[in-house]
């Protein structure tokens, strides 16, 4: 089955806009064109697109997305050089997870920090707490935002 731009951007769940921009950017080789310019989306197109979405969502830059894309169209002789470039991602991807839990048990800490202070009426019953008195969690966040 063949597919406009509107209709592939639909079952991505993206905008046209983002697919035209994809291939302005160099990322649809593999998509054909009608005689007019038209782009043609196949079913296999499909497997393709999800593959540069989930890469864009790693952070990885349009450049590597690109040069992933062309060497996966080389074939096998680039196998060794593609699985580099993933792992390299993952290491990023588990890199950007550990911050992000770091964020989120921060705003953890700051949640029951303020909603304690609430209760209170005042953020000094918190400040005057000592590590045994907080719950064990935020004893950890706490040291680390006053940089002990």
């Amino acid at each position: 089955m063949v597919y406009t731009v509107g209709e592939m951007a639909k079952r991505l769940g993206i905008s046209a806009s983002a697919l035209r921009y994809y291939d302005q950017e160099g990322l649809l080789p593999f998509v054909d064109r009608s005689s007019s310019g038209m782009r043609m989306f196949k079913d296999t197109d499909h497997e393709w697109l999800q593959i540069i979405g989930c890469l864009k969502k790693t952070g990885m830059p349009l450049k590597d997305i690109r040069n992933f894309i062309h060497m996966a169209m080389q074939g096998d002789a680039t196998i060794d050089d593609r699985l580099a470039l993933i792992i390299q991602q993952q290491e990023a991807v588990r890199r950007q997870m550990a911050e992000l839990q770091q964020t989120l048990e921060t705003l953890d800490f700051k949640r029951w920090y303020y909603e304690t202070a609430q209760k209170a009426g005042t953020t000094e019953v918190v400040r005057e707490m000592s590590p045994e008195e907080l719950p064990e969690p935020f004893r950890a966040v706490r040291k680390r935002l006053r940089g002990e």
